[in-house]
């Protein structure tokens, strides 16, 4: 693991043993925030004692939580060297964008339906104006983060709760191959985004399919061209 101790601290856990699932998500999530910044470099170990101390709570949680992060695609373990962060391939970046355009322009076309029927879409409102504010200030950072939380908005705005929890892991994924190349403009991308929301806003479901199916495979053919010397196929 690179720079472990950058990863943010977990609250150490009661001595009456209370809440093993909550402490076993936190430290999932905060190994999967390590994992896709960077911090657990691609084939570096997840060691179950480090992870331990790192965060104050016994072994099982961190059990738990490595055992989730294999079963979602982040990590994947092997005799003798135990779990380690994945090595991606193109062939999972391509995949990642194929379920994208299922799930994703029908979580648009529902979020569509449903602001038509009444639905507020205040939130969305909320993220397009923070994903602005952060290209017109060069946090390239915070545009990506922001970008996911925004497609994430527009899955939980399509109600379906099925949907959202099968969507986690994905945009966990997103965020990975993210950080590690986005070739496109952010100018084409917050074009894209402000045409999707606005089709969502006003309600139009075939307009906000279209425009999602559009904005996932634009965004393929970049990202695939700036990993293709870094990843193998």
């Amino acid at each position: 693991m690179k720079g472990s101790c950058a990863v943010a601290q977990a609250t150490p856990e009661p001595a009456n043993g209370r809440d093993d699932e909550a402490r076993a998500e936190q430290v999932y999530q905060l190994v999967l925030e390590g994992i896709v910044t960077g911090t657990f470099a691609r084939g570096s170990r997840l060691r179950e004692r480090e992870l331990s101390d790192l965060y104050s709570v016994s072994r099982i949680p961190v059990r738990e939580a490595i055992q989730r992060l294999e079963q979602d695609g982040f990590v994947a373990t092997f005799p003798r060297r135990g779990a380690v962060v994945r090595q991606l391939t193109l062939t999972d970046v391509n995949e990642l964008f194929d379920v994208r355009l299922c799930l994703e322009t029908f979580a648009a076309r529902m979020a569509a339906t449903r602001v038509a029927q009444g639905a507020s879409g205040a939130r969305l409102e909320e993220l397009m104006e923070a994903s602005n504010a952060a290209i017109d200030d060069g946090r390239m950072d915070d545009v990506t983060l922001i970008s996911a939380q925004l497609h994430t908005e527009i899955v939980r705005l399509s109600g379906n709760r099925l949907l959202m929890e099968s969507v986690k892991p994905l945009f966990g994924r997103m965020r990975w191959i993210f950080g590690l190349a986005h070739n496109r403009s952010h100018e084409l991308q917050r074009d894209e985004h402000t045409q999707l929301c606005s089709a969502i806003l006003q309600g139009r479901p075939e307009l906000a399919y279209s425009l999602a199916y559009s904005h996932i495979e634009l965004g393929r053919e970049p990202v695939l061209a700036g990993l293709a010397e870094t990843l193998e196929p």
